[in-house]
């Protein structure tokens, strides 16, 4: 899948130190050694590792953090380290920021940025003058950051990393209302925030209603334009996203994802698809979704 992706003009790999517990980072990070010159970002992610106490985050922990990732990755030097959706007192605490930025002084790491989950936690992070990047869910399910979120990074040059880009699935247009899931899934599980934030399941949809309104925006599209394909094309089309971070669990997606973006070259009217995509979230999702993150 790593193969498929670069071959096919991938540039950034997400991954984060908590993934298969490290096994994720230690997997790219012998594939890019075998690679020379490849020139891959690597944004990983630290935070998870303990409990999201605010106390947690100290200058001691974010130092075993990344020094575990450097060796996983075996590299000197983290192109990307990002907050793994801290609590919001530590994405607003200055102290925060003087321990990134010791890391960045004495080369453990090239930049830093956050994941979050709310659009506050964004213009919070956004507003701190050495953040290089926000990750924040984006997604036709999801257009709050189009308020305000996309044009303060935009200004303040700080890029945005859509993540969820494809609703935890949903919006693969693959699922429908017969679809089960393991119980280990947090699609599963998770579905009103029993185990975790309920916006990193299916975006904080409701199943049924999004299964709805994935019916529409599949019949506005043009015949051999997949549902999918549009999305993420749509996602990076917008002003201020830097790059979109869809998973994928074998070569034919990840090969998919990749090609996503020959939509915009091959002239897909992405225009239209933007008027469907809000005038089914004013109907159908805002209500419920827009004031929630």
């Amino acid at each position: 899948m790593l193969a498929a992706s670069v071959d096919r003009g991938v540039t950034l790999f997400d991954t984060a130190d908590v993934y298969g517990d490290g096994r994720s980072e230690s997997v790219i990070g012998r594939f890019l050694a075998a690679r020379a010159g490849h020139d891959i970002t690597i944004a990983t992610k630290m935070g998870r590792r303990m409990a999201q106490e605010p106390e947690n985050y100290t200058p001691e922990n974010f130092r075993g953090w990344t020094d575990r990732s450097r060796r996983n990755l075996g590299v000197e030097t983290l192109d990307l380290v990002q907050l793994h959706c801290p609590p919001t007192e530590v994405i607003e605490d200055a102290a925060t920021y003087d321990a990134l930025d010791a890391l960045v002084a004495d080369g453990t790491i090239a930049a830093y940025g956050v994941s979050v989950e709310t659009c506050g936690q964004a213009l919070a992070a956004i507003a701190r003058p050495n953040v290089t990047n926000v990750q924040i869910i984006f997604n036709p399910f999801r257009l709050k950051p189009l308020d305000e979120v996309l044009p303060a990074a935009q200004a303040a040059g700080v890029a945005i990393f859509a993540r969820v880009p494809l609703a935890s699935g949903l919006l693969s247009g693959k699922y429908s209302a017969s679809t089960t899931f393991a119980a280990d899934d947090h699609r599963a599980y998770n579905r009103h925030g029993e185990a975790f934030d309920r916006g990193e399941t299916f975006s904080g949809v409701d199943f049924e209603t999004g299964l709805a309104a994935v019916a529409e925006l599949s019949a506005a599209l043009p015949e051999g334009v997949s549902l999918p394909a549009a999305t993420l094309a749509w996602i990076v089309s917008q002003p201020g996203v830097t790059s979109a971070i869809p998973g994928a669990r074998s070569i034919a997606q990840a090969s998919s994802n990749a090609d996503a973006t020959a939509l915009l070259e091959d002239g897909f009217d992405v225009s239209a698809f933007d008027a469907v995509i809000r005038e089914v979230y004013d109907r159908r999702l805002r209500e419920a979704i827009h004031p929630l993150w």
